[in-house]
């Protein structure tokens, strides 16, 4: 783990030792105190037979080697190897690594020899990069980061693109965590890597972007999980476009970035289910990312549709409601009907237009690794009427199921009914508190006796069971039963077992061990019929594991190398080969597994032999290496996608053209045939050019923005510099800032119409500014300029205009008031 020319000086003075002299060492004592194990260390100086105890007790070992002058020592638990001369670890028999180039890049305009071809099409990890053996330093108890990051790293897909994607890893988005995880990955899969890393940059990254990782407290793992992939995938995210081809046409409507974490909990209160068109909504699990939409695919007979666009029930007797109103106004003759139909048409643009704009797909390699979806059905128990959304998920919460669950879904007579595991306040509205109190007492102390002792063995499957089981929803005016199943697989699958319950008065740990396959784990059961994944089983890759109780303990996590095959135990900064039945009695709270096919293989296996066959090519084509990291990762990459590198004209956009040789792979024509008629998508390109029209468009924008920002500056200096201006006009804070970024540059879209909706409120027939609004003050001159560029509304003053006062009429009142007096 460390390079040859890092070697300790000291290894001579080890004497023989045996692996099996030190396993036989470690079931004895210290030879000072008497301690037993674990973490008894052996001294390795030649003819000394010491063991002593560590700095978990009185630390004989170093007392020991202090006195002795002996200078190594090695750990009887984990057989490393601590020098106290260079205080550092070493390592026996060092294993150099040939150093290969991981990837050929080439330029454009390159002639590139065939046999460089299987260079980027062999499976990912064959030869480039080390063992990826290499441990974290915790800083302060960031061991939840530590695993976590561990198990990221060890995910061949993200590893290989942080890898070999340098091109694509590029962002003006602060932290810039992308890049702090990109020099992370480096270093752990680096030939020349440290026996440790401490990942400085990531740490302090994420304090920024959530205040919860601030300070050195003890935080969940599956919650830094959370926040870092979402940072990640904000940072790389691209907009995608119509002639991509990677928008599925099972989710036409489906905001790419909109991703939720599916919880295991997902029935709503009482109140959110109360009519037969309230089953439309989408139940979201706590990780939510804000903002997150969900479609609406299937609606009943007495819904109406208008254009493509879906109305509810609800909504549908609103507009009747509206519809009654208009007549009742159009009755009046004192109202300007035509007005208010001119002012509706341009709400609806402007509603029109904002959501056109919020509705842009964006994707990233965070996404298209990790996101799923799942099609969730709510049934009306009282009209049967069926609602069906889609909704994202990038992981699993699943419950820990108890035993009268576990009876329920081996039960085949309560395979139909409706399941809901892990909760038991069903009966607390009926049964009072002292009920209540009573079941959490019991719970309290059945949560401390160990699990083989009160419960069954749960399964994994048994967690999914649970989760796809249909729930009773209760309202107050309608039941209804929600049940779902998987539309969409993901290539890594995250799965999270809510081992952590929190209850009014208490918090405690579920210790239940749940037994997971290491290889075959098969979703194709909970798969929804409309599903087009076709690869349904997953091998094991990581799990994260939590010792201790809800209150404090400690991560760690175990990861297959994908070199060897062989399992690794990772604890901070200490990496220790562990056999696969330690992992398969391990506690585990996160489990990472990825598609496993062997045609995707024999696919890898038949192009790079194409590749070596060296047949004389006229034209060679050029390939994402983005998607060539898909076709070496992904069981199922999906269709050539090009338009990495391309824009929508099918030229090089000037903003990429000086680095399009870290976005292309260069392909000979035999190869290119048999990915493409394989698995589609594209398109051909065999030559690369500057978009002339794209260049057009960046000018005329560039103009665009300079022209808007200083016409804005010079107005609002003339308004700043009136003593008394005599109309004031309010524009939205929140509008504002989008029309900010994007004449900033940090924007591509411009903002849309003004939307001062949320800061008016209509009083007597007038529209007036809400109390405590955000808002900003312009003149009339500025809102005018905007209005005509942007459109939209209402227009809000806060000031009118104000005739001057007549001053000889005031002194006439004052000169008769005078008069009356005397």
């Amino acid at each position: 783990m460390t390079d040859s020319g890092d070697l300790c000086h000291h290894l001579d003075s080890i004497g023989e030792v045996t692996k099996e002299e030190l396993i036989q060492k470690s079931k004895g004592t210290c030879q000072s105190c008497g301690v037993g194990g674990p973490n008894l260390w052996a001294c390795l100086q030649f003819d000394c037979p010491y063991v002593g105890c560590g700095e978990s007790y009185s630390d004989h070992s170093t007392i020991h080697a202090q006195a002795k002058k002996h200078n190594l020592t090695v750990n009887l638990t984990t057989f490393r190897v601590w020098c106290y001369v260079c205080e550092r670890e070493v390592f026996l028999e060092p294993k150099p690594v040939t150093p290969v180039s991981l990837t050929h890049r080439c330029k454009p305009h390159d002639q590139v020899k065939s046999s460089d071809y299987s260079k980027h099409l062999t499976e990912m990890y064959s030869v480039p990069h080390a063992k990826g053996l290499t441990g974290m330093k915790n800083i302060g108890n960031s061991c939840y980061m530590n695993a976590a990051l561990q198990a990221l790293s060890n995910c061949p897909p993200l590893t290989q693109f942080f890898l070999d994607c340098n091109g694509l890893v590029r962002t003006d988005k602060k932290p810039a965590l992308c890049k702090s995880f990109q020099k992370l990955v480096s270093e752990l899969w680096h030939r020349k890597r440290p026996s440790y890393v401490v990942p400085t940059s990531l740490f302090h990254g994420i304090k920024l972007v959530n205040p919860m990782f601030r300070g050195y407290a003890q935080q969940d793992t599956q919650e830094f999980l959370r926040c870092l992939m979402d940072q990640l995938h904000e940072e790389l995210k691209e907009p995608l476009t119509d002639c991509s081809g990677a928008i599925s046409d099972v989710e036409p409507d489906h905001k790419v970035d909109s991703r939720n974490h599916v919880d295991g909990d997902r029935s709503p209160s009482e109140d959110e289910f109360l009519s037969c068109d309230s089953g439309s909504g989408s139940e979201r699990g706590d990780g939510e990312r804000a903002g997150g939409e969900a479609e609406l695919l299937i609606q009943d007979e007495c819904v109406g549709v208008r254009g493509n666009g879906v109305i509810s029930e609800k909504e549908r007797l609103k507009e009747r409601r509206g519809e009654e109103r208009t007549r009742e106004m159009d009755e009046d003759a004192d109202v300007d009907t035509t007005a208010l139909e001119g002012q509706a048409e341009r709400e609806t643009e402007m509603l029109l237009s904002t959501k056109k704009k919020k509705q842009s797909r964006f994707r990233s390699v965070i996404s298209d690794i990790f996101d799923g979806s799942i099609l969730s059905l709510v049934q009306c128990l009282t009209c049967d009427r069926v609602s069906t959304t889609v909704e994202t998920f990038q992981d699993l919460s699943l419950p820990i199921p108890g035993k009268e669950d576990l009876a329920k879904l081996h039960s085949s007579i309560h395979q139909s009914a409706p399941v809901k595991a892990g909760v038991c306040t069903e009966g607390y509205a009926t049964q009072g508190w002292v009920s209540y109190i009573m079941e959490s007492i019991r719970r309290f102390v059945v949560s401390c006796i160990p699990s083989w002792f009160w419960g069954p063995m749960v399964t994994l499957e048994d967690c999914l069971a649970a989760f796809f089981a249909a729930d009773e929803l209760k309202g107050k005016l309608r039941n209804g039963v929600k049940y779902c199943k998987v539309l969409r697989l993901p290539e890594i699958l995250c799965i999270h077992l809510k081992r952590f319950r929190h209850e009014i008065m208490y918090s405690f740990k579920i210790n239940s061990h749940v037994s997971f396959p290491l290889e075959g784990l098969d979703l194709k059961p909970f798969l929804a019929k409309e599903s087009p994944s076709q690869v349904t089983t997953y091998d094991l890759l990581s799990v994260i594991c939590h010792h201790g109780t809800a209150g404090s303990g400690h991560y760690i996590a175990y990861c297959q190398n994908v070199i060897n095959g062989q399992w690794y135990e990772f604890d901070d900064q200490y990496v220790t080969e562990v056999h696969e039945t330690v992992v398969q009695n391990a506690e585990a709270y996160v489990l990472f597994y990825r598609k496993s096919s062997e045609e995707s293989v024999r696919e890898r296996q038949k192009v790079v032999a194409l590749a070596n066959l060296k047949e004389p090519s006229l034209l060679q084509f050029y390939i994402s290496r983005e998607w060539l990291n898909k076709f070496n990762t992904f069981t199922e990459p999906g269709p050539i996608t090009n338009h990495t590198f391309l824009c929508q004209h099918g030229g090089i956009p000037p903003t990429k053209y000086h680095y399009v040789d870290d976005l292309v792979v260069i392909l000979p024509q035999n190869v290119w045939e048999y990915l493409y008629n394989r698995f589609g998508g594209g398109p051909a390109v065999n030559h690369l050019y500057v978009c002339a029209i794209c260049q057009v468009e960046i000018e005329t924008l560039a103009k665009r923005r300079k022209v808007e920002i200083d016409t804005f500056i010079k107005l609002n200096k003339e308004f700043q510099a009136e003593e008394a201006p005599t109309v004031i006009l309010c524009i939205s804070m929140q509008w504002f800032r989008e029309w900010e970024n994007f004449v900033k540059g940090k924007d591509n879209e411009p903002p849309g119409p003004i939307d001062n909706s949320k800061i008016a409120v209509m009083k007597g027939g007038h529209i007036q500014l809400k109390q405590g609004a955000d808002y900003g003050q312009i003149s009339e001159e500025t809102w005018q300029y905007l209005l005509s560029i942007y459109g939209g509304g209402p227009e809000i003053a806060v000031r009118q205009t104000i005739s001057p006062p007549d001053t000889d009429t005031h002194g006439e009142r004052k000169i008769e008031a005078e008069t009356r007096a005397l």
